[in-house]
């Protein structure tokens, strides 16, 4: 029998649900987690190390903000917290996950949309995204991964960025030159315990104009 994976659409091992306290940017949050789905058991440090980088968001009424790839929920919490006046919107394959992920956002009484893929392009594609907070899943192979993270580069505002989260031995650098090479803004913001963080833009050239007028102000 083939081994299930966490971005399995429908994980097929039996629900074995466990309640969990965890802490997320100093908020503690009682959560449910489960088999089938990615680190089902704690909260996994390159979520940790993303959540301890990345800076406080600047969002306005209507902004979208994204999880891609929810998992359990820990970033969508984090960010629907961090960013409550934000349409904040959780995306996973994995059905198990996004009724996890809805499940732990209510328990907290927090707001976002915990959708599919598909239904995520359909919710973003009249405003764009502004901000994008993602551990992704790397483990779906190399082509899928660079289609699924420029897929949602490419749905950013002019000024909008995507944290990324990605383990140096999987390839963070690597990655990191793929997307310079094709077209997009890359910076590193952040590294700790194998982990890089990215701060990542749909176009090299306006993350380039913007940080020139950005220098010309101060």
């Amino acid at each position: 029998m083939s081994q299930e994976h966490y971005f399995s659409f429908n994980p097929t091992s039996q629900e074995q649900p466990v309640e969990r306290t965890v802490t997320l940017r100093g908020v503690t949050y009682d959560v449910v987690t489960d088999s089938g789905v990615f680190s089902h058991d704690k909260v996994d440090k390159g979520t940790s190390v993303l959540l301890a980088r990345v800076p406080d968001p600047q969002l306005k009424p209507g902004d979208i903000a994204l999880d891609l790839g929810c998992g359990w929920g820990p970033i969508t919490l984090a960010l629907a917290h961090a960013a409550p006046q934000a349409t904040v919107i959780a995306v996973d394959v994995n059905a198990r996950a996004r009724e996890l992920t809805a499940t732990n956002v209510a328990r907290a009484g927090l707001n976002a949309t915990v959708c599919s893929p598909e239904e995520a392009f359909t919710a973003a594609d009249e405003k764009h995204v502004s901000l994008i907070w993602s551990n992704p899943p790397i483990r779906i192979g190399k082509a899928e991964l660079h289609a699924l993270i420029t897929s949602w580069l490419d749905m950013l505002t002019d000024d909008g960025v995507a944290y990324l989260v990605v383990q140096r031995n999987l390839g963070a650098d690597s990655l990191q030159q793929w997307l310079l090479d094709h077209g997009y803004g890359c910076d590193k913001v952040g590294s700790a315990k194998g982990y890089r963080v990215f701060a990542a833009y749909k176009n090299l050239l306006l993350h380039f104009d913007d940080a020139a007028h950005s220098a010309s102000n101060r």
